[in-house]
């Protein structure tokens, strides 16, 4: 029985594949150094996998920045503003597109969004009408090469054809993109030949097996992979489908001529007996029983038995053992967590402890002796079960006490919106979305603080210091509506973990979320509580240092939920319930000292959408009511803002506008405004600031082409419910590249109210 996995983190077990990027982005790097450290990643990850019984290694899964970037170049689909020689893009190139480039040419960078449900981003291709396909980077097979040399069995991985167009976009008109894949497979089928000579097996990832397909494009797949297949000749072909269940794809899977089928059964446990049924005679399962998206350890007994009872059908030699998805969405190592609280953290495993468990799982459905194993895992998990440290009776009794007025403002918009130009902000007002740069400076002494190196007296002077420059900053940028920078926040949710009950932290669960940028999860052990006050005292520093309105930072209910490491003991809508509780105590905290505008951000309320449309109405009406307990609190005359970003608003208008914030905030300059034909449609009745400026990129962006986009704002929001801001948070940024990018917007905005006032 092979066992394998889907994918495994890139970043290193210290981030190192993060640090060497940032060092060769600054030039203090060169390109072979690079290269050398992401090669030295690659070998120990493939150890890594195989000292922990893994059969079949992942070869194709690591990437400098993005796996949909590199298929993009693999193929060629080069857009033209980068005016790549030949569309064979160099690595700056690729590192051009992934990021823009500032300076007098510069150019923007790809757009970005979600990677299904996760918290994953990636670059979305962009394909033309007349788009042309061929095999321009062969760097895959210099990595299967690789592990080669050091006797790996190896499995190539890529995206699949389908998934690669049809989460793409069209560059220019609109068109069927599916329409470019009888030129695409050429491209494909080159490259499957050129691995057919050095693979035991290639995964093709198609996840949009997971989505709702119309029948049309169902019918794709079987010619399609039946194509691939002879050009494999005697290397096996897998297509891997993850993120949720097959539902009506199913019978298309189970039929595919190729010979092994990769599903999720943490997922999609349901598709389990019937694919038994209706899975072709030729066809391997690999069963994805090891949750590659979580952190919470196996339930292997649970495991063994999914995985027997497809023995029983299939026969021991049809069976694949795996995780759900790839490893990329856990962290490296529990094992690097010294720290950890040891109750908790024997609840727990990462990539490489996943690893073992699908050796064990494996190994238990072959018959060999892990009883033992079995035996401890079940009492973890019972412990677990009965731990008091899990459950609160006070929490609990505030959630069945909550009454239906305790999910709605007191009044209607309309009347909220003529009460609040009190405020006395001007038409287009300019406002930034919450944090300033976050330099070693500010990094340093705030980690000394937590590490006890830095006492408090000094850490909340260097603070207010920071503050204080943050305010200077703004006002003299003319800024309308201030932040006070979030200095002491190491990340937007775990900030808030550390000040609720019900969590724990850990020192190194770095995930990556795009690129170089990483993001530690809080983990939600139990249930959630806010027993203190948290931003209340920063916020009124920063209100003593100026006269004008300074907004509370707040990160909403489901974005904390989305962004942690969720308990897998109840259901989600019930865990996020108790985050909004403890963030409307928050909401309340600062309404009561005297802030006006507070901002609650949810930019994961896209995110957390179920894939399958059947299935979504339930979770936005909870994360609706979430964010409406979360802000409710408050009085008429304070003003909800909450931000949004990289996700597609036309499926949740309807959700947007019933989570009843005062100001929306979105990233739309990336798509160029693109975004706002949703806002267009459903005639969005509160008001908008949709992002005027990439703040992922280097690039400081012109303040004539900043204008230009408020203008094609302007034709879909009234002016008296536009505001003006960045795309996103600017703590990835450098000060140099701040402070003139925010002068520029600020007098977009001035040129903007001239022409209109």
């Amino acid at each position: 029985m092979l066992t394998h996995t889907l994918g495994y983190p890139r970043v290193g077990s210290n981030r190192e594949l993060k640090r060497k990027l940032e060092s060769y982005w600054k030039g203090e790097a060169g390109a072979d150094d690079l290269r050398l450290t992401a090669k030295k990643l690659r070998v120990l990850h493939w150890d890594d996998q195989k000292k922990a019984g893994v059969d079949l290694l992942p070869v194709g899964d690591f990437s400098y920045y993005d796996h949909m970037l590199d298929n993009a170049v693999r193929f060629g689909v080069i857009p033209e503003r980068y005016n790549v020689e030949n569309n064979r893009a160099s690595l700056n190139d690729y590192f051009r597109m992934a990021r823009g480039e500032a300076g007098e040419n510069g150019v923007a960078a790809m757009e970005m969004t979600k990677w299904f449900d996760t918290n994953y981003h990636y670059l979305v291709p962009e394909f033309s009408k007349d788009q042309e396909f061929f095999l321009a980077d062969e760097s895959i097979l210099e990595q299967v090469e690789e592990a080669a040399a050091l006797g790996h069995i190896i499995k190539a991985v890529l995206p699949g054809p389908l998934t690669f167009l049809l989460l793409g976009k069209c560059a220019d008109q609109e068109f069927d993109r599916l329409d470019l894949l009888e030129k695409l497979l050429p491209a494909y089928e080159e490259l499957v030949e050129k691995l057919s000579a050095k693979c035991e097996w290639i995964q093709f990832d198609e996840p949009v097996l997971s989505l709702d397909l119309e029948e049309s494009v169902r019918k794709l797949f079987s010619p399609v992979y039946r194509t691939f297949k002879e050009a494999a000749a005697d290397t096996k072909i897998l297509v891997a489908s993850y993120f949720g269940g097959l539902g009506d794809n199913l019978e298309t899977a189970a039929s595919l001529p190729v010979d092994g089928l990769h599903v999720d059964l943490v997922r999609g446990a349901q598709d389990l007996n019937p694919l038994l049924k209706h899975l072709a005679d030729n066809l391997s399962l690999s069963l994805g029983v090891v949750d590659g998206r979580n952190i919470w350890l196996t339930d292997l007994n649970k495991a063994v038995a999914a995985v027997k009872s497809a023995q029983v059908v299939l026969g021991e030699d049809r069976v694949m053992v795996a995780p759900s998805c790839s490893l990329l969405h856990v962290p490296f190592d529990l094992d690097l967590e010294t720290r950890l609280d040891a109750e908790i953290k024997s609840w727990m495993a990462f990539a490489r402890q996943k690893c073992a468990e699908i050796r064990v799982v494996a190994d238990a459905a072959s018959r060999k002796d892990v009883a033992n194993v079995l035996a401890d895992n079940r009492k973890i998990l019972e412990a677990r079960k009965n731990s008091p440290r899990v459950n609160n009776p006070q929490v609990s009794k505030r959630l069945a006490a909550l009454k239906p007025e305790d999910y709605h403002r007191k009044s209607a918009y309309e009347k909220r919106a003529e009460i609040q130009r009190e405020l006395g902000f001007p038409i287009l007002p300019t406002t930034t979305i919450g944090s300033f740069p976050q330099t070693q400076e500010v990094r340093s002494p705030r980690s000394g603080f937590k590490n006890g190196r830095i006492e408090r007296a000094d850490y909340e002077s260097f603070m207010r210091s920071y503050i204080e420059d943050c305010i200077r900053r703004q006002e003299e940028i003319g800024l309308d509506v201030l932040v006070h920078g979030e200095p002491e926040r190491n990340d937007m949710v775990e900030y808030f973990g550390e000040n609720f009950d019900g969590y724990c932290f850990t020192s190194n669960g770095w995930v990556q979320s795009y690129g170089s940028r990483c993001v530690k999860p809080p983990v939600i052990f139990g249930d959630v509580s806010r027993p203190n006050p948290i931003t209340v005292e920063w916020t009124d520093y920063a209100r003593s240092l100026s006269d004008r309105e300074v907004k509370g930072m707040l990160t909403g209910p489901v974005t904390i939920l989305c962004w942690s490491f969720v308990r897998d003991d109840q259901p989600r809508s019930e865990t996020c319930c108790q985050i909004a509780l403890a963030v409307r105590d928050e909401v309340a905290d600062l309404e009561k000292s005297g802030v006006k505008v507070i901002q609650i951000d949810e930019p994961a309320l896209r995110e957390g959408l179920p894939l399958r449309k059947a299935e979504q109405p339930e979770y936005l009406k909870w994360a609706e009511e979430c964010f409406r307990l979360s802000a409710s609190c408050v009085e008429d005359s304070t003003q909800i803002h909450t931000h949004m970003c990289y996700c597609e608003f036309d499926e949740i208008m309807d959700s947007i506008a019933a989570l009843d914030a005062d100001v929306i905030s979105i990233e739309a300059s990336r798509s160029r405004m693109e975004l706002l034909g949703s806002f267009r449609q459903f005639s969005y009745p509160n008001e908008v600031g949709p992002g005027i400026y990439d703040i992922h990129s280097p690039a400081i962006p012109d303040t004539d082409d900043m204008a230009l986009l408020l203008e094609k704002a302007l034709e879909v929001i009234p002016a008296e419910r536009l505001w003006v801001n960045p795309d996103c948070g600017l703590k990835t940024r450098r000060w140099d590249e701040v402070v003139p990018a925010l002068k520029n917007m600020v007098r977009a905005a001035e040129i903007v109210r001239r022409k209109i006032q």
